[in-house]
């Protein structure tokens, strides 16, 4: 079986020739970069430094040949066929955060937009999901799908898990949830899920000041992140850009204004409208949200950045964010919202 040897750290751990690297690090109890799981988002992207690798089916456009050849690979679908070693740009052990298969019960569905709801789910009175803000979870269907999903709540607050979810036209999950395909998802309905998954969650060790960068749904796991700032006391200072088509896509716009006017010394928030219409009677910005944060911060040297959203919108400002505002790739942490269809 290949070794894969796993730097910073010297790390080692072995691999199937028919498993993932990222599923193999995982099993050993190491945390690398990631967040689609299938080659799409490139959270996971990092370098082989010796040894080859094949990859399974992933986006192109994710993984450029140009990048192929200067030895980068995305260890969310790269399989070993010799000893190698690799470098992640991230490295951590995994701790108390255990992946966990359980089921849930549907508790609450709060219809916030025409196409986004709020589900609110409980666990079972004898388990706990212990999780990091930021991370997510896989809820599997009857046929064994899954469909990924961000913990909008923080860890303290777990009384129920809350999920945004957006409406997808033609999705098994999110027709039911809609009431377009039949059975429709109802209160107190068993689901199944696993979790949690993912590497977007705050680097704690850091006192650099924080963009976040959120586009619709993609609002859920930064409002867990901040949550969780605030309840631990953390003094970051931080600002929020959210944007959406219209406004109604801030479907918590009066959430994130609460949390700017009770903490203004560390956090302000700045909404974006890209396709306002004349009844809206939109004032504030307009404009691509990623673009909004690059006028205000044209040099992002020292900052994080934590974007999720839409691919185009986390893909744009990594591209941006690095090449003309000086943002090390380092400090660029994203998930990338993928859409499977059946």
């Amino acid at each position: 079986m290949p070794q894969v040897t796993l730097t910073p750290g010297d790390h080692t751990f072995e691999c199937g020739t028919d498993e993932s690297i990222l599923s193999a690090a995982l099993r050993s109890g190491y945390l690398i970069p990631y967040g689609c799981k299938n080659g799409a988002c490139g959270s996971c992207k990092g370098v082989v430094l010796s040894g080859h690798v094949l990859h399974s089916h992933f986006q192109p456009s994710t993984l450029p040949e140009v990048e192929r050849a200067q030895g980068k690979a995305l260890f969310c679908v790269a399989r070993p066929i010799s000893d190698v070693v690799i470098e992640a740009r991230d490295v951590r052990k995994t701790g108390d955060i255990v992946v966990k298969t359980m089921p849930c019960r549907v508790e609450h569905l709060d219809r916030v937009t025409d196409d986004v709801m709020i589900l609110r789910i409980k666990l079972p009175s004898s388990e706990r999901l212990l999780y990091r803000a930021g991370q997510y979870m896989e809820i599997i269907l009857k046929d064994g799908k899954r469909r990924s999903f961000s913990m909008a709540n923080a860890p303290h607050d777990d009384a129920l898990i809350e999920l945004h979810i957006r409406h997808l036209p033609g999705g098994a999950f999110t027709d039911r949830l809609f009431g377009v395909r039949e059975p429709v998802l109802k209160a107190r309905e068993i689901l199944r899920f696993e979790g949690p998954h993912g590497s977007f969650f705050l680097r704690d060790e850091s006192t650099k000041p924080i963009i976040f960068l959120a586009s619709g749904t993609g609002f859920a796991p930064i409002k867990a992140i901040i949550e969780h700032m605030i309840y631990s006391g953390n003094k970051r200072r931080a600002v929020l850009y959210w944007g959406g088509r219209r406004p109604r896509d801030l479907y918590l716009d009066h959430l994130a204004k609460s949390w700017a006017s009770k903490r203004p010394d560390v956090f302000a928030y700045v909404p974006v409208i890209s396709e306002a219409q004349t009844e809206d009677d939109w004032t504030g910005r307009t404009g691509f949200v990623h673009t909004a944060v690059m006028h205000d911060f044209p040099d992002l040297s020292g900052y994080q950045v934590y974007a999720c959203g839409a691919p185009i919108v986390v893909s744009s400002a990594r591209s941006d964010f690095v090449s003309r505002c000086g943002l090390s790739e380092d400090d660029f942490f994203a998930d990338s919202f993928t859409s499977p269809l059946d």
